[in-house]
């Protein structure tokens, strides 16, 4: 049986189908996310001291930690790192020109 292997793009949403401005930008709000995810379970808060923390409800913070990526802008998950105390900083990691 021959098996047929399609390399990766670098971008599991861009793989899946999705135009390239579309999955760049779930990229960085799944990255975002995961790290909003990291700091809540590195402080070992629950949901209701993490609400209260960030100004939300329990159940907005049911969605993060369920990854509920479509829910979330990247300017919301941005301001609720900065209410956890992260300091956030955007590296661009190459350029695309159309124009070659």
């Amino acid at each position: 049986m021959k098996l047929n292997v399609t390399p990766s793009t670098g971008n599991v949403f861009r793989d899946l189908g999705f135009r390239r401005e579309e999955a760049e930008h779930l990229l960085v709000r799944a990255d975002l996310m995961i790290q909003v995810q990291k700091l809540i379970a590195s402080r070992r808060l629950t949901q209701k001291a993490a609400a209260k923390m960030l100004g939300v409800t329990q159940p907005r913070v049911s969605d993060l930690l369920r990854g509920r990526i479509d829910l979330f802008s990247t300017d919301a998950l941005i301001d609720i790192l900065a209410r956890l105390g992260a300091e956030v900083r955007l590296t661009v990691f190459g350029f695309y020109d159309s124009a070659t």
